[in-house]
């Protein structure tokens, strides 16, 4: 393995600003999150990704990825409330694949949305990303779940635009799990192109956590080990874009 790893939060952060990007076992990301919550309902929480709908938006007509998403903010010295349902949009200069139009996907289910594992998860990235800023910001936050499947003779594509960036401050990419899948290799790149590190999030909680505009990431396509049975990859992205303050 060729990474930056990071087991304390400390660390992850000296990693994040020194690197652009950081790699944390299962284990140790559990630690992390302990302090801003519990993960009580996890279990109903990965069950979830078994209810997600098709991705009908692919530029290459591939049916292996099913997704929900959900946008929260913060504000200064506020919690972190959910928003109205909206669209996911990316500039095409990010996506060249499937950027450039407003893209409705199917809610993240409220119980789910709402629950301890991804409130706990969210205010461990607000804490954690709000240390790395200059100042202390308003943030829109986009959450997605994500399901990659692979099928004997379609690999599943978790990032089919290819090596990228997402067009936002920071990035959290934890694995929900995955099963009976070959490959799926992260790798971190500099804008120019020069490989910073890979790592393959194989076990529930590994993650990856990424300054967006430091570091290009992408993952290799995913296969069936056994092509008679179901073959997929979960995970959660949660992207941090700053918001600008509000006039007084």
């Amino acid at each position: 393995m060729n990474t930056t790893t990071a087991a304390t939060h400390s660390a992850l952060h000296a990693a994040i600003a020194r690197d652009g990007f950081a790699f944390v076992h299962g284990r140790a990301m559990r630690d992390l999150l302990t302090p801003y919550g519990t993960l009580a309902d996890w279990t109903a929480f990965a069950e979830s990704w078994s209810r997600l709908e098709l991705d009908t938006y692919m530029a290459d007509g591939g049916r292996y990825r099913r997704r929900r998403h959900a946008v929260y903010a913060a504000h200064v010295q506020d919690g972190i409330v959910r928003q109205p349902h909206q669209p996911h949009f990316q500039a095409i200069d990010y996506n060249p694949l499937n950027g450039g139009v407003a893209r409705w996907f199917e809610p993240i289910e409220p119980a789910i949305g709402s629950g301890s594992s991804m409130a706990t998860i969210l205010a461990f990235c607000r804490a954690l990303f709000e240390s790395l800023a200059d100042d202390t910001p308003s943030w829109r936050i986009e959450t997605h779940q994500f399901r990659i499947e692979a099928r004997g003779g379609e690999e599943g594509r978790p990032t089919p635009e290819g090596l990228h960036r997402d067009g936002v401050d920071y990035v959290l990419v934890l694995l929900v799990g995955r099963q009976n899948i070959a490959s799926g290799v992260t790798s971190i790149n500099r804008l120019d192109g020069e490989p910073l590190g890979h790592f393959t999030l194989t076990d529930p909680f590994d993650a990856a956590l990424v300054d967006d505009a430091r570091v290009a990431h992408g993952v290799t396509p995913v296969e069936p080990i056994d092509p008679t049975l179901p073959a997929y990859r979960d995970v959660l992205v949660v992207t941090f874009k700053r918001e600008p303050q509000e006039e007084m």
